[in-house]
């Protein structure tokens, strides 16, 4: 939304963490609180990154969701692959998902449904804990 790319070259590094929300979602929502809290404890060494899963026509809704929420970390509105459930997230298109990549980039852990705070934590450590 803010121009900037999101794409895996500004997430090489770092493990990521990948929301898929919708800002219709209740569940979304608080998805989006836990990530920023998440995002504070784990600085530098975490990327954060919300996809919404919403056509392109919804991006003034979505920029209000950011704002509202006081969303600092990257957001970007899914493409129509994605939409589609297409594209290097593939199937993914539930909200709320999360999905955790390691530093080169690859998918080791994916999650379907809601994940409180703590869950959400305990999903990066694991693949902390794995890449070591």
């Amino acid at each position: 939304l803010k121009g900037r790319p999101l794409d895996s070259a500004s997430m090489l590094g770092r493990i990521s963490v990948i929301a898929f929300i919708a800002t219709y979602d209740v569940t979304s929502q608080a998805e989006a609180r836990f990530l920023t809290a998440i995002s504070r404890r784990h600085v530098p060494r975490l990327n954060v990154a919300i996809v919404v899963l919403e056509q392109q026509t919804n991006q003034p809704m979505v920029e209000a969701f950011v704002d509202a929420l006081g969303i600092t970390y990257p957001v970007a509105l899914a493409d129509a692959a994605t939409l589609a459930g297409h594209g290097p997230f593939e199937g993914l298109h539930h909200v709320p998902s999360v999905v955790v990549l390691d530093k080169e980039g690859h998918e080791r852990a994916r999650h379907i449904g809601f994940l409180d705070e703590q869950q959400l934590d305990a999903l990066i450590r694991e693949v902390e804990r794995a890449a070591r």
